[in-house]
């Protein structure tokens, strides 16, 4: 089956004291392009949430934030300038008899006068217990990724499948219209190269004149470009089948089918047929607008 790159999900996941919190987005890309963002000090989660995105994903943008909260360090995380504040304390002491000014040192007056007393802790993070946490909430987030982007993909497969009967109709209505046309052009070739001939008073070879006019004619022959249109169709329709990620399969398989469909428009020169192409072609266009989404 095939899956959209585009989805959203957000997970949470607590263990004891930690607590991770995952909020993933994916966009359409040719590559698998992930931008994971982590707390500052817990760098080194970053290459193991990459492997678990790549073992989950194989094409598209992917940007990760990830918070993390740890209570047991939430409160601890200030620590007391002892040497700092008893150097102050001491100089408002000293301040106070110098001046001949009564009372005490209060704690309130020492904190608001002793910039850098109370400072938050710089610890590092302890990544070998965070870490199974984080990759519960990275998978959980995925889970639900993979969700919205299989909804999706189920959609757009039913629109290709409704846009590929289309299609094969029109291959359908392109073969009947061009049954007649060979033999046409080799009886029109003929008639035109003989009045030619007949005007500039030379001899006409029938045989040689009958084979170079089919000759000409076959070159207008689109019959092996209907045959590969429908194997594309074929083959489109078992990638759309299959568990494994067909984006690429599917994006070089349009440009084939375009293909097809240009030497169909240049060969038949029947306005049936013309108008017909041109209107595949413009559906073409619409399927590979919509297939740079699909994984």
């Amino acid at each position: 089956m095939i899956k959209s790159m585009t989805a959203y999900a957000r997970a949470s996941h607590s263990e004891g004291e930690v607590t991770a919190d995952v909020e993933i987005r994916t966009y359409n890309s040719r590559h698998l392009d992930p931008l994971v963002r982590v707390p500052s000090g817990m760098n080194g989660l970053e290459e193991r949430i990459k492997s678990i995105l790549a073992t989950s994903l194989s094409r598209g943008r992917v940007e990760l934030r990830l918070q993390v909260s740890n209570l047991q360090q939430d409160m601890d995380a200030f620590e007391v300038d002892m040497a700092r504040a008893a150097s102050c304390k001491t100089a408002l002491e000293s301040l106070g008899r110098t001046l001949n000014i009564p009372g005490e040192v209060t704690l309130d007056l020492l904190m608001q006068s002793g910039s850098g007393i109370l400072k938050s802790a710089e610890k590092t993070a302890d990544l070998e217990s965070i870490a199974p946490v984080v990759e519960a909430a990275v998978k959980e987030a995925l889970v639900s990724i993979d969700t919205m982007r299989s909804t999706e993909g189920r959609y757009l497969a039913d629109d290709f499948r409704r846009r590929l009967d289309w299609i094969e109709q029109e291959v359908d209505a392109i073969e009947k219209a061009s049954e007649d046309l060979v033999p046409l052009y080799r009886n029109r070739l003929m008639e035109r190269v003989s009045l030619l001939l007949q005007d500039a008073g030379l001899e006409v070879d029938a045989g040689r004149l009958l084979q170079e006019a089919a000759i000409l004619a076959d070159r207008s022959d689109i019959s092996e470009e209907l045959v590969r249109a429908r194997s594309h169709i074929a083959h489109f329709r078992e990638i759309m089948d299959t568990p494994e990620p067909g984006g690429r399969k599917l994006n070089f398989l349009l440009q084939e089918f375009n293909r097809e469909f240009n030497t169909m428009g240049s060969k038949a020169g029947d306005s049936r047929v013309a108008h017909r192409v041109v209107a595949v072609k413009a559906e073409l266009e619409k399927l590979r607008e919509q297939v740079q989404n699909i994984e």
